[in-house]
């Protein structure tokens, strides 16, 4: 996947894409009219406990890493898996997985909490010396999905100078859909992945659409007032400087009604200057708030690579 992205995509299409690895090749990529293509790594079994491996993806281009993806590893929690009994788990984060941290922040690579159990979180904060992302988390406080963040860890994020990126997934947007699809989410799941075995791409993408429909079917979609909601309530608790977008439309089986593609953005805008939102408090949510971090976090790496 990274060959494709700095290969068949940056490289075959030279005119409309440029590889962004700081935040200002993102800015030099949008003044040149081009897409600015960034890359990271959801769930840190990618490194398979190596920290040599997990330089080789920084200098690959990749610049975060979700710690944990659905998956417990060997050195981090999973809100994934955090219940099943069956699973080895750590308290949080295994020294190695600090070592991982600090390793992060002294390459310049961001910290990702979102997909982690709780105690990761605690212990990616504590450890961290540069400001902590939430790529795709919503608020807890609206729906109960645990994958979503307390009132408490957005304020202890922001504190860390962090962003939250609200996830526009259903069930992280509608507690009401959420309750519902939980009776179903195991079955759907298994359904899921025995898709993802199917080897033809055309094949797979169009079961899955229709397990997709089958789902959406039976509850009740969550709206882009939903997804306004969370993105107000991450401001009024985290503050303006602390929140951002993070979508996940490839990742979920259900998106907000009026807010379900990238061209559904204008709704979002319009909905953000009603609420009383100014043009460049939504500028800050739109990405002026990452990129900020990602300076920090550039800034932290040549600080530490500095020390003896």
């Amino acid at each position: 996947m990274i060959d494709t992205v700095r290969h068949d995509i940056v490289e075959g299409h030279p005119k409309e894409f440029a590889l962004a690895t700081t935040a200002d090749e993102v800015l030099a990529a949008r003044q040149q009219g081009k897409i600015a293509a960034l890359m990271g790594i959801e769930g840190g079994h990618a490194i398979e406990d190596s920290l040599r491996l997990l330089r080789d993806f920084y200098t690959l281009g990749v610049r975060y890493m979700t710690l944990t993806h659905f998956n417990t590893n060997n050195w981090a929690d999973s809100q994934g898996d955090i219940d099943d009994p069956k699973i080895a788990h750590h308290n949080g984060l295994t020294p190695f997985g600090k070592d991982v941290v600090r390793e992060m922040n002294r390459i310049g690579m961001m910290v990702d909490i979102s997909h982690t159990a709780d105690k990761t979180f605690v212990d990616a904060l504590a450890v961290s010396t540069a400001p902590v992302i939430a790529s795709h988390s919503s608020c807890r406080a609206l729906s109960g999905h645990t994958r979503n963040l307390t009132d408490e860890m957005l304020r202890q994020l922001a504190a860390k100078g962090g962003v939250a990126n609200i996830s526009f997934g259903c069930d992280f947007l509608s507690d009401r859909y959420y309750k519902a699809e939980k009776p179903l989410e195991a079955g759907m799941r298994a359904q899921y992945m025995k898709l993802m075995e199917i080897k033809d791409p055309a094949e797979r993408a169009e079961k899955i659409k229709a397990l997709q429909a089958e789902m959406a079917a039976k509850l009740p979609p969550a709206t882009l007032a939903d997804a306004v909601a969370h993105i107000d309530h991450a401001v009024q608790i985290a503050g303006i400087d602390h929140v951002g977008i993070g979508t996940d439309f490839d990742g979920v089986g259900c998106v907000p009604v009026g807010l379900d593609s990238y061209a559904k953005f204008p709704n979002l805008t319009r909905a953000l200057l009603e609420k009383g939102y100014t043009a460049e408090e939504i500028k800050k949510i739109y990405g002026a708030n990452m990129l900020r971090v990602m300076r920090e976090v550039e800034a932290q790496a040549k600080t530490l690579q500095a020390r003896k």
